[in-house]
């Protein structure tokens, strides 16, 4: 008879998956076993828990049921498992971690050999996408957002400031003129990023609180703000984005800010994890480790 517990994990990795050979390979199994656990909770519960096609896995509504309370029990197991052992100081396991792509790229995955130096018995399993991810349904410990969070189950800790700020080159600006207010951007070619978000491709927020919506437009939009900066410093158009993107072409002088004078709304980096449970030892160090990096301003605003 197969343990129930490592049962219970393998659909978990099967589910966050979505692909019986996807979690074998991580967790180290043959792709055969990781059937007959999945077969024999099935067998056990006495329903269908996925509904298999040559392209994908979806959870039936019993495998989403049964994936929450999987979920919620191994993590119950784990801290039972760190209360009585060093796991409280010294974290282990695997933290799956989700992060926007270029905030990922810049600011987190350079960060990771530190913290790997500071918690060796743990592994992190970094996703990074530009995409909202359900962190229950899809299996995820902790995710990084960016933005104003409006108000969910989920809890949250804002670790930084997040500054947006309107720029260009210096050879866009000596060929179509520097803007002095914001309304003068409707004149201008302006580079939209286009993922539903606070940043939007067709409106740009000014003021304090983002009272003032400014209507652009332009010849260039994308849904990655590296494309956007690219394109920028290329001297294609005039760009609104954070500070830990544009942050060092603003110091190198390869984009010059505009509309300094006029406020643009500030956001927040933002840890977010499930609620209605201890968050584990795992996940509470790195949100700390986060926290300390980033405090008391954090390196993408220095000199700006």
């Amino acid at each position: 008879m197969l343990d129930r517990i490592t049962s219970m994990q393998v659909f978990v990795r099967v589910a966050g998956l979505g692909s019986f050979s996807a979690a074998a390979r991580s967790l180290g199994l043959s792709q055969t076993m990781v059937t007959k656990h999945i077969a024999a909770l099935e067998g056990r519960l006495g329903v269908k828990l996925l509904h298999r096609s040559t392209r994908r896995l979806v959870l039936t509504e019993g495998g989403r049921n049964y994936l929450a309370a999987c979920e919620r029990i191994l993590v119950e197991i784990e801290e039972a498992e760190a209360s009585s052992s060093l796991d409280r100081i010294e974290p282990r396991g695997t933290l799956r971690l989700n992060v926007p792509l270029t905030f990922g790229f810049r600011e987190i995955a350079p960060a990771l050999a530190e913290f790997g130096r500071l918690h060796p018995a743990l592994t992190v399993d970094l996703g990074l996408a530009d995409r909202y991810v359900d962190l229950i349904e899809e299996g995820w410990d902790l995710a990084i957002r960016i933005g104003r969070l409006k108000d969910s189950s989920l809890v949250t800790r804002k670790l930084a400031p997040c500054r947006i700020v309107v720029c260009a080159a210096p050879s866009y600006l000596e060929a179509y003129g520097v803007p002095a207010t914001p309304e003068d951007l409707g004149r201008h070619n302006c580079l939209g990023y286009t993922l539903p978000s606070t940043l939007s491709a067709t409106r740009w927020l000014f003021g304090h609180e983002g009272e003032t919506a400014v209507p652009v437009s332009g010849k260039l939009r994308a849904n990655n703000g590296d494309a956007l900066l690219a394109a920028a410093v290329a001297g294609q158009g005039i760009i609104y984005q954070p500070t830990f993107l544009v942050g060092d072409c603003l110091r190198d002088g390869s984009l010059v800010r505009v509309l300094a004078e006029h406020p643009v709304p500030e956001f927040g980096v933002h840890a977010v994890l499930p609620s209605g449970r201890q968050a584990p030892a795992k996940v509470r160090a790195f949100v700390e480790f986060l926290a300390r990096r980033f405090a008391p301003e954090p390196g993408w605003d220095r000199g700006l």
